[in-house]
């Protein structure tokens, strides 16, 4: 929802990138909003307008509406891969099965 935040102000992906180079793990609080909140600093113009954003929960219909399409193009995880509109079923992301995959599509 942070990220749809920053989406508001056109650095979702600028934000984005920032929430992957802090991740630290599941549950350890690296995505608490006050720290949500920490690393909009210097990323968005507006942190004070952010900021509303991520404690009003005001992109929760944005997150909610993007998993219900997830859910109906039949993504059960990630990363999910389309070629096409058509769902790969990948195993493995080590790069011989990857690219095996990919190659046959091309053919």
């Amino acid at each position: 929802m942070a990220a749809e935040c920053a989406n508001q102000q056109g650095k979702f992906w600028e934000y984005h990138d920032k929430l992957f180079a802090v991740w630290s793990g599941e549950n350890v609080g690296t995505y608490a909003k006050a720290k949500l909140k920490e690393y909009a600093a210097g990323i968005v113009p507006d942190t004070a307008t952010f900021n509303q954003c991520v404690d009003g929960d005001k992109t929760m219909s944005v997150v909610q509406a993007d998993i219900a399409e997830a859910t109906r193009m039949g993504v059960q995880g990630t990363p999910t891969f389309f070629v096409n509109n058509r769902l790969l079923n990948i195993n493995s992301l080590e790069y011989g099965s990857f690219s095996r995959t990919f190659d046959s599509l091309l053919k």
